[in-house]
């Protein structure tokens, strides 16, 4: 996920919400944003690795199926709602509707193509790039839901940065992208993904040493436009916006290596910081509906959860877990049923490759319209 591009113009629009400056609350906001590091880190750095790695691993593949990908589903699920209207020009502008239609038509055919052609090449080299295309956009999300969790943050707690400060943190944001992905090609010569093996690019010294310059430059801007920013508000920030900016950029992507245990929960906090974000959007949205405050005819649904609006956001929340599990496991198992290939070439798990890489990669595209500023959506539902 990434709130990526939500910045001053919508802060104009945008209210806080009535008698609140929280998404959820200050416990809930400061846990998944990304304050649950800060319980989970210092455990797992007392943990033998050797140890305990299949057992983290284990239970990290099993809160993927609540965590992780519901929170692809969901990007899914509010894209292409009422897509058609979208694209018509229903109350989006001219440029938002080319991204719609670029994000979600363009890119999936693309996509699509290329892993088409990579297994009817026989190329399993060729395929085995899209997994170091998939980790230069999960940077690219990573920063970019860092900087937009930020920005929530700031609109909320009525803190808002200048023009000229959200370009340094946005700065920021890219400098330590950039650095990452290149020590990540430099760190990993080869790898392997469901089988298959995923190569990285031969990068020159002098392209990481300028990359470390230029992040620790901008970091030292950024934390002097923090504190700036602190005193012109008199002694105060939007916090834990600033805690997810921070971890998001170094202690999630470029220092993600800092334990290997760490490296296999990160995902699931990136993603909880995901869906702290979309189930308040998602809760707004139902509420906006017109029935939303009746109370549903079965008296049993009508006891128990109360008005329309709950059973409907509840609606939503099971179906994103449902087309996760479809999407990361049923779709592509079942392929690798029916489907013959070559797998002495692609090995044994195929699709499973070609749907992660396809749904992490999509989903930083659909994620990059979907929390523009320009986009009417985001400033009626997020913050009303």
């Amino acid at each position: 996920m990434s709130i990526q591009q939500l910045d001053g113009p919508a802060a104009t629009v945008a209210r806080a919400p009535a008698g609140g400056r929280y998404l959820f609350g200050p416990v809930v906001d400061f846990l998944c944003l990304g304050g649950g590091t800060f319980l989970v880190l210092p455990v797992l750095l007392l943990l033998p690795v050797d140890v305990y790695r299949p057992s983290v691993a284990a239970v990290m593949m099993f809160a993927a199926h609540f965590i992780n990908h519901p929170h692809f589903a969901h990007s899914y699920q509010i894209f292409y709602r009422n897509f058609a209207a979208k694209v018509r020009g229903h109350g989006y502008s001219r440029g938002m509707r080319i991204r719609y239609i670029v994000a979600g038509i363009v890119v999936p055919i693309g996509l699509t193509a290329f892993f088409a052609a990579s297994v009817l090449a026989g190329d399993a080299r060729v395929l085995g790039y899209g997994a170091n295309i998939m980790g230069f956009f999960v940077g690219w999300h990573y920063v970019k839901q860092g900087y937009g969790m930020l920005m929530v943050d700031a609109v909320l707690k009525k803190r808002f940065f200048q023009n000229t400060e959200k370009k340094v943190f946005l700065l920021n944001s890219y400098a330590v992208w950039v650095l990452a992905w290149l020590k990540f090609n430099v760190v990993a010569a080869e790898n392997a993904m469901w089988g298959l093996k995923y190569y990285t690019f031969p990068i020159p010294d002098m392209a990481v040493t300028i990359a470390t310059v230029a992040a620790v430059a901008t970091s030292l801007m950024a934390v002097w436009t923090l504190a700036q920013a602190w005193r012109k508000n008199g002694g105060s920030l939007p916090y834990n916006g600033v805690m997810a900016y921070g971890l998001s950029l170094y202690l999630w992507l470029l220092f993600a290596r800092v334990h290997p245990l760490f490296l296999l929960v990160i995902p699931a906090l990136h993603s909880l910081q995901y869906l702290v974000v979309v189930w308040r959007y998602e809760s707004n949205y139902e509420k906006a509906k017109p029935n939303a405050q009746k109370i549903p005819d079965v008296k049993l649904i009508g006891r128990w959860i109360g008005r329309q609006y709950r059973l409907s956001f509840g609606a939503f929340v099971f179906l994103g877990g449902l087309l996760g599990f479809l999407g990361f496991w049923f779709a592509p198992m079942f392929l690798q049923v029916v489907v013959p290939y070559d797998k002495g070439v692609f090995g044994a798990s195929l699709f499973l490759f070609i749907f992660w890489i396809f749904i992490n990669v999509h989903h930083y595209f659909l994620d990059n319209v979907m929390w523009r500023k320009g986009n009417p959506d985001v400033q009626r539902f997020l913050f009303s």
